[in-house]
């Protein structure tokens, strides 16, 4: 085998390799997706698909946490979901925001227990 040689190099092979796998979709969905409704109704219910799934994830990660984020008690990941959540609502729905608040919350309350 050769080597790659430095980490650019490996970087630059993985970065084309991604965007090789990954554009050709993301051109087909735009392509596909064109005469699509977004106010009709199976656009409506893969909305509702995806945020259920990722609500679902979400819910995994606070109460099946894996790696790290298992460190912090159930309590302060479940305060710092509730920050998160009351700071998205609170500011005009800012996802950013929601995030941040989250997190703050989460890493102030794990240093806080340390």
């Amino acid at each position: 085998m050769t080597d790659l040689g430095n980490g650019w190099t490996t970087a630059a092979i993985i970065l084309l390799v991604a965007i090789v796998a990954h554009e050709p979709w993301r051109w087909l969905g735009l392509y596909l997706g064109r005469d699509i409704d977004v106010e009709g109704d199976r656009f409506q219910w893969v909305r509702a698909v995806a945020t259920a799934l990722v609500a679902g994830l979400v819910m995994r990660l606070l109460i099946f946490p894996a790696g790290a984020l298992g460190g912090p008690p159930l309590w302060l990941r479940l305060a710092a979901f509730a920050a998160g959540v009351a700071a998205f609502f609170a500011f005009k729905r800012g996802l950013a925001l929601g995030v941040l608040v989250g997190t703050l919350v989460l890493v102030a309350g794990s240093f806080w227990l340390q």
